[in-house]
């Protein structure tokens, strides 16, 4: 990897991570590779119906281009553009969709962090974007601040399941929207060594992630744009319009080898036709054009489809989330994604209030269908509530006990089928009068044999009662405050952190980005 040369020598002491005193037991850090055959509830005839109705959209109806840069190339390539409105043909959208790789890394500042994004890979991320939060010792909704966005960034750190680092765990309000990023990328480079996230809001804030990206990974430009070193995620302004800052950040990206995901956000039944059918085709026409845009611009640029397909209450209007409709909708995505040769984005969403049962059946929903999709990165996979409004440091621990049993449900040593797994021996050696507590077979794999919780409790009602009948989300707080007491960040050369220092405070006294969109 090719680097500059720095001020200062020094304090990088290696690639892993110092973590203190472990507060639990968790599972180490892994690349989980999903080993089950997707669900498909389209038959081939259902795939072609989607594709044939994508590809009338892009034809006959078109998509709302905002972006004049976006107008100018799509006419260069021989698009239909009249005003906003661009019509292209399925024979260009299929080529452009030809050069779009299958597979790509993203390699962040510790390189032993570097993801995998395709294939069978399946990643989970942090919660990102709400504006507000909610911790059992706040104990009601309050608007994010800095310091709780830091303490979600620890988390992010802490647990080896949680592969990337998406936008803002938690909005910042305290701090002003033109230098906001500019502090939560210095806390996210800082707290953490995962992948991180721009967002496409502003040429400045995208040019201004992609520098600190270089800085803190000590790279020249020529190094940065050789591969992806971070990425950014946009959603379309269903129904079919893409609007001006978000297709310059990526265009801004993909110009430097960066890493592209495009998610519609489609509600059946308000944005998006009340089927879902409909919903999907809507969601993968949109989604198609403007990755179709980014490889015109640079062919074999890594872009991600998303899906984010969901249905709203018809009593009241508000978006639902982890419904039997979102399941289906995000399977019926993945048969596309593989379709179109596409790596896919889904998500671990819920719409509960607080940190209950309500919130971990919906989320496991989501978070199942994102493996029965065939998903390969999933946004908001700890920590969402409200439908994304709320960050929540409980639900988050919580969510990752949920994302280990997921690692776990996909081990090969779960489903091993060797000779010592089928126990003839051991079978024999108990006969049918013993047990199989006390034999050597036993004891060989008694610590590695099953998942072992961290904030699950599996005592009996009586045991559980008499140490003090914690619930889960109790448990999940207590551990949230031990993992924060005791969290130490990852190594960096005190040369690149004081680089990055300065950076932040030459960009602020120029003003930071607009905030006038």
């Amino acid at each position: 990897m090719a680097t500059k040369t720095r001020r200062r020598g020094g304090g990088r002491a290696g690639a892993a991570t110092r973590r203190g005193t472990a507060t639990i037991e968790q599972m180490p850090w892994r690349l989980p590779v999903n080993t089950d055959r997707p669900t498909e509830p389209l038959d081939a005839a259902g795939v072609q119906a989607i594709h044939e109705g994508a590809m009338r959209i892009l034809e006959e109806i078109g998509i709302e281009f905002l972006n004049e840069e976006a107008l100018v190339l799509f006419k260069k390539a021989g698009c239909i553009v009249n005003g906003t409105n661009v019509r292209m043909g399925r024979d260009w959208v299929m080529e452009m969709l030809g050069y779009a790789p299958a597979l790509f890394d993203i390699t962040p500042r510790n390189p032993d962090r570097k993801i995998t994004i395709g294939g069978n890979h399946i990643l989970f991320g942090n919660v990102s974007s709400p504006p507000n939060y909610f911790d059992l010792e706040i104990g009601r909704k309050v608007s994010g601040s800095r310091a709780q966005c830091a303490d979600l960034l620890k988390l992010t750190q802490y647990f080896n399941c949680i592969h990337f680092a998406g936008g803002y765990p938690v909005e910042p309000v305290d701090v002003h929207a033109s230098v906001r990023h500019l502090d939560v990328l210095y806390d996210k480079l800082t707290l953490t060594e995962k992948v991180v996230h721009a967002y496409s809001l502003g040429k400045e804030r995208v040019e201004d992630v992609m520098e600190m990206v270089k800085i803190a990974g000590g790279l020249s430009e020529e190094a940065f744009a050789a591969r992806p070193h971070m990425y950014t995620n946009i959603n379309s302004t269903s129904p079919l319009k893409h609007d001006v800052p978000m297709i310059d950040g990526c265009l801004r990206c993909v110009r430097r080898g960066q890493a592209v995901i495009v998610t519609p956000f489609t509600l059946a039944g308000a944005m998006a036709p009340v089927t879902m059918a409909g919903a999907v085709t809507l969601s993968i026409a949109e989604a198609l054009s403007a990755i179709a845009l980014f490889q015109y611009v640079r062919p074999g640029a890594p872009c991600v489809i998303g899906t984010f397909t969901s249905n709203v209450d018809m009593k009241s209007g508000a978006p639902a989330f982890g419904t039997p409709e979102y399941m289906r909708a995000t399977q019926m995505t993945g048969q596309m994604a593989r379709f179109y040769g596409l790596p896919l984005r889904a998500s671990g969403v819920c719409t509960a209030n607080v940190p209950d049962g309500q919130a971990m059946w919906e989320t496991s929903n989501s978070l199942w269908s994102a493996v029965q999709s065939g998903t390969n990165i999933v946004y908001h996979a700890a920590g969402w509530l409200e439908g994304g409004l709320i960050a929540s440091p409980e639900k988050f621990i919580m969510d990752c006990e949920v994302l280990q049993m997921i690692q776990r449900y996909m081990e090969p040593q779960v489903v091993d089928t060797s000779p010592d797994a089928i126990a003839i021996d051991a079978i024999r050696e108990v006969g049918p009068n013993g047990h199989f507590f006390g034999i050597q077979h036993t004891q060989d794999r008694y610590e590695s044999a099953f998942y072992q919780p961290f904030v699950s409790d599996w005592r009996n009602f009586e045991a559980w009662e008499v140490a003090g009948s914690v619930w889960t989300p109790e448990r999940a707080h207590g551990l949230f405050k031990d993992i924060i007491a005791g969290f130490e960040p990852p190594p960096m050369d005190e040369g690149i952190r004081e680089e990055l220092e300065a950076f932040v405070v030459r960009r602020k006294a120029e003003g930071g980005a607009p905030t006038d969109f």
